[in-house]
């Protein structure tokens, strides 16, 4: 389990280039229409967003991984578990071939939040702008429910957690990795974000990916016999 942790949390660190794309002009839309002086103070509010982003990550995790075990201890289905996590290692393949810009298929897998996010994002965007810290917490509550490709793949690792607090830690892994990209501002954030557009690092990390994935999957195949 603690691979599953450290994976969470490698799929959010590497995909941070992703996470800027997504997130990155709502990490610019919280301190909208604050009085200049206060440009500086802006780390409460990031850090607040964030908070309110990691909770939702954990309490996603929480449920599907909750659920999966639930279903899966009560139709005494041990294998379907391994079919799960055989469909968590395509995930991860997947979602490599996607970081390494070799196949961008994963995206469509953001279409089926859609249908969530439309109800969600007018509430989230009447929330600004932003009058203090606090405030940015249940922003980022709901700005967590964005429908993103990497949420959405480490959500299948989530699943075959094994509980809810193991599918709730997956998540969190994940969101932890998220942080460094999404807490810096300024001139650091943009030195940051041309660190992760080099090609070499986005080959590299997606064949880091891939090759987890594939081992995954082969562990899986092996304990079907």
């Amino acid at each position: 389990m603690s691979t599953d942790f450290f994976a969470a949390f490698m799929i959010g660190l590497l995909g941070a280039g992703h996470c800027l794309g997504m997130c990155g002009g709502i990490a610019a839309a919280i301190t909208l229409g604050m009085p200049g002086q206060q440009q500086q103070h802006r780390f409460p509010f990031l850090l607040c967003y964030n908070l309110g982003r990691l909770v939702s990550y954990a309490a996603a995790g929480a449920l599907i991984g909750g659920a999966v075990a639930g279903m899966a201890s009560l139709s005494g289905l041990s294998t379907a578990l391994l079919y799960l996590r055989l469909l968590a290692a395509l995930m991860m393949i997947l979602l490599a071939l996607y970081l390494g810009q070799w196949w961008q298929g994963v995206t469509k897998i953001e279409a089926v939040g859609q249908i969530l996010w439309r109800r969600i994002a007018p509430l989230a965007q009447s929330m600004l702008p932003l009058k203090s810290p606090i405030s940015a917490f249940p922003f980022g509550l709901l700005w967590g429910w964005l429908p993103c490709g990497l949420v959405y793949s480490t959500l299948s690792w989530a699943a075959v957690a094994g509980n809810t607090v193991s599918g709730a830690g997956v998540m969190l892994a994940f969101g932890l990795g998220t942080l460094p990209a999404m807490l810096l501002v300024g001139s650091m954030a943009e030195r940051l974000k041309l660190w992760l557009s080099n090609q070499i690092f986005k080959k590299t990390s997606a064949v880091l990916l891939l090759v987890y994935g594939i081992h995954t999957g082969y562990i899986a195949i092996t304990q079907f016999s």
